[in-house]
């Protein structure tokens, strides 16, 4: 909104002039959405603690992760309503509003924000209960994936983007290799990213500032590949596929990862404040979406190798379970199986956060190697 009202009056005020820059923007958006967070962080926690809306840890099957986290009982949760708030107001003031995949990006945090909070809500308001059954939680996320795989269609169709269904892959320059999906595949397959990355977010957030903390490191890898993508000269130099409007999605990015940035003031060890399924959610699915619409599907493997880790470990753990009765892990997601090991909370953290902030870096460097 910033960037419509006030850029407009440049020719009046040259200063005004910045405003047009993504990288300023960008800045901003990020500064913004993490003052948001930290400023409202306080009020926000009064009322879910006036309200009794708390952590339930003894809702697990494990004894041992029971005690290990008793202190974290009646911590404040839904504290993702305040990164959705935060990032969504500052996507809005330093974006253009208007812009097709910031608008669909800002949707998909307001949507799936609300599958998580109707999760949440049932878990604090039925003691009895663990939220919103499994089947039925994939079924709403893939209804919001399916809305964006079909606009994202339309839009390429209404542009006559040839490249719409493209993907590429890491290390490979479109010039050597880049398939064309149908859409009859396209479809399941932007389902299957954006459900995937959202469920992932989702599993990795089991300790104080784990699940923040990595998404900081993926959401600044991907305001780089945002602002390369929608460069025309820089994508051409780098090889990668040029997405008219997609540098906004850079804006989109900051504000996100500062608005996370902003809730790890709270959710850092001892955490003051839970995210829930409200911000886990709506964070995976986000990031989701932007890989797709820059083309980078395949690099969030990459990038995001640690939500991938730890869906996969649970993935494994379940399906060698059925196959043998024996667990390949002590627990599943793969951090509670290194608290099992001896490690304590803040070194799983820590340590989880320094292979997130490597596998980012050697992601963007990546785009060199083609």
């Amino acid at each position: 909104m910033l960037f419509k009202l006030l850029y407009a009056l440049e020719g009046h005020f040259g200063a005004l002039n910045v405003f047009r820059y993504l990288t300023f923007r960008t800045a901003f958006a990020a500064i913004t959405a993490f003052l948001v967070c930290v400023i409202a962080g306080p009020s926000f926690i009064s009322h879910l603690r006036r309200r009794k809306i708390s952590e339930k840890t003894d809702k697990t099957d494990s004894t041992f992760l029971a005690e290990l986290h008793k202190d974290k009982s009646n911590t404040p949760t839904m504290g993702g309503a305040l990164i959705v708030f935060s990032a969504v107001l500052a996507s809005f003031l330093w974006a253009d509003p208007l812009n097709f995949y910031v608008l669909i990006g800002n949707l998909t945090i307001l949507w799936l924000g609300l599958v998580g909070y109707v999760d949440d809500n049932i878990k604090m308001t039925d003691p009895s209960k663990k939220g919103l059954s499994s089947r039925m939680k994939l079924v709403v996320q893939t209804l919001v994936a399916s809305v964006i795989a079909l606009s994202l269609l339309r839009h390429y169709e209404a542009g006559q983007a040839d490249w719409g269904t493209l993907l590429q892959l890491p290390f490979v320059s479109i010039r050597f290799f880049a398939w064309h999906m149908p859409a009859v595949l396209f479809v399941p397959f932007v389902i299957l990213v954006v459900v995937g990355s959202s469920n992932a977010v989702n599993l990795t957030d089991g300790l104080d500032g784990l699940a923040p903390g990595c998404m900081i490191m993926v959401t600044v890898a991907f305001t780089a590949l945002a602002y390369i993508a929608g460069n025309v000269i820089f994508s051409d130099y780098l090889f990668i596929q040029h997405v008219p409007g997609a540098g906004e999605l850079a804006v989109f990015c900051g504000a996100l990862g500062g608005a996370t940035l902003g809730f790890l003031w709270f959710n850092c060890h001892p955490a003051q404040l839970f995210m829930g399924d409200t911000g886990s959610l709506p964070l995976g699915g986000a990031i989701g979406f932007v890989a797709v619409a820059i083309k980078q599907e395949l690099l969030l493997l990459i990038i995001g190798g640690i939500f991938v880790a730890e869906a996969v470990s649970v993935i494994l753990q379940v399906l060698h379970f059925k196959c043998t009765d024996r667990r390949i892990f002590r627990c599943a997601p793969i951090h509670h199986h290194f608290q099992f090991m001896g490690w304590p909370e803040s070194r799983v953290t820590v340590r989880l956060w320094i292979i997130a902030a490597l596998l980012a870096a050697f992601g963007v460097a990546s785009l060199k190697l083609r």
